[in-house]
């Protein structure tokens, strides 16, 4: 589709740089730039500023804050000409209680003693929809990569320690050598359609009122065709004919890749998998207009923002091509 780049997350142009990351003396020049941005991400949440909440709060690379990293720094790329880096500072700890992390949305906001009242660590879902091109971009590739490297602290081939590698884009077994890389789980989102409705879901677990278009992994050995069949009639035992991609967004939460396509319903029968999702319904086009108004009690628009969100809009608005 002619709109596809303009996603949440989508491609904003980002020079990253590749062939920077396995030159220790360059990485360390762009470091002492006065230029230069380094992103503080404390347990998966970018420290974000301004009233708006609306963009990343890059700080030197020798700010105090950092002496709570236990890793190097990594490389997301060059902005317009100015290094941007991120560094993990987990090991902080506030002094307020926290009890929202591990929430669907978690509303909380963390301050660092010292730093401007504005700047605070932000839930990225909260504020996603605020950023612009380049900032989510960035954002998006600090979260996901640092979301990799705290998973992957040891080796999947001999169980050693691993060490970080070409500026955070790698992982070194300190043992028995082995290179590990970043990875990126498909998955696809599916704008299931059948004459003027579209096929909605719901999983357990998620906010009273949410639904969203249907979405599985790729698996194995499988195409994004298959992939969109398969997942639509295992959750909500619809069959679906012709595929079409449309957009993907990178998602992270914690590493997927989200492959955006419409499926076309040869049936309409809906069979819930129980074990797959909570509920699946049928909306039409003037149902979720009432929805995105804001005018339907039981049903939330999707999160702006996501790529849900962004597949249906287009579809009501008839620019899906």
């Amino acid at each position: 589709m002619k709109l596809a780049e303009t996603v949440t997350f989508g491609g904003s142009g980002l020079d990253r740089a590749a062939q920077l990351r396995g030159d220790a003396d360059a990485l360390a020049d762009l470091l002492r730039k006065p230029d230069t941005g380094v992103l503080p991400v404390w347990r998966g949440k970018p420290l974000i500023v301004g009233e708006a909440r609306d963009r990343p709060a890059w700080q030197a690379a020798d700010h105090p804050i950092f002496a709570h990293a236990d890793e190097a720094p990594i490389f997301l790329g060059l902005d317009n000409g100015a290094a941007r880096f991120s560094r993990d500072i987990s090991g902080w700890e506030p002094d307020e209680a926290l009890d929202t992390l591990n929430d669907f949305l978690d509303p909380s906001e963390q301050h660092f003693p010292g730093m401007p009242r504005d700047e605070r660590f932000s839930e990225l879902r909260a504020v996603m929809s605020h950023l612009n091109a380049r900032d989510a971009e960035l954002i998006a590739a600090a979260k996901a990569i640092g979301s990799w490297h705290e998973t992957h602290g040891f080796c999947a081939k001999c169980g050693g320690k691993s060490s970080i590698s070409m500026a955070g884009w790698q992982r070194n077994c300190d043992i028995c050598g082995a290179h590990h890389f970043p990875r990126t789980d498909p998955v696809v989102i599916m704008l299931v359609t059948h004459g003027n409705s579209v096929l909605m879901g719901r999983s357990p677990g998620w906010p009273e009122g949410m639904y969203s278009c249907l979405a599985g992994f790729v698996e194995p050995g499988e195409t994004i065709e298959a992939a969109v069949r398969r997942e639509t009639f295992e959750e909500a035992g619809i069959k679906v004919g012709a595929v079409e991609y449309l957009s993907s967004q990178p998602w992270p939460f914690p590493a997927s890749l989200m492959i955006g396509c419409r499926g076309h319903a040869v049936t309409t029968e809906i069979t819930v998998d129980p074990e797959e999702i909570e509920d699946a319904i049928w909306v039409t086009r003037e149902e979720m207009l009432e929805t995105f108004a804001g005018n339907n009690p039981e049903m939330k628009p999707a999160r702006k923002g996501a790529i849900a969100h962004f597949l249906l809009l287009n579809w009501l608005q008839d620019t899906l091509d």
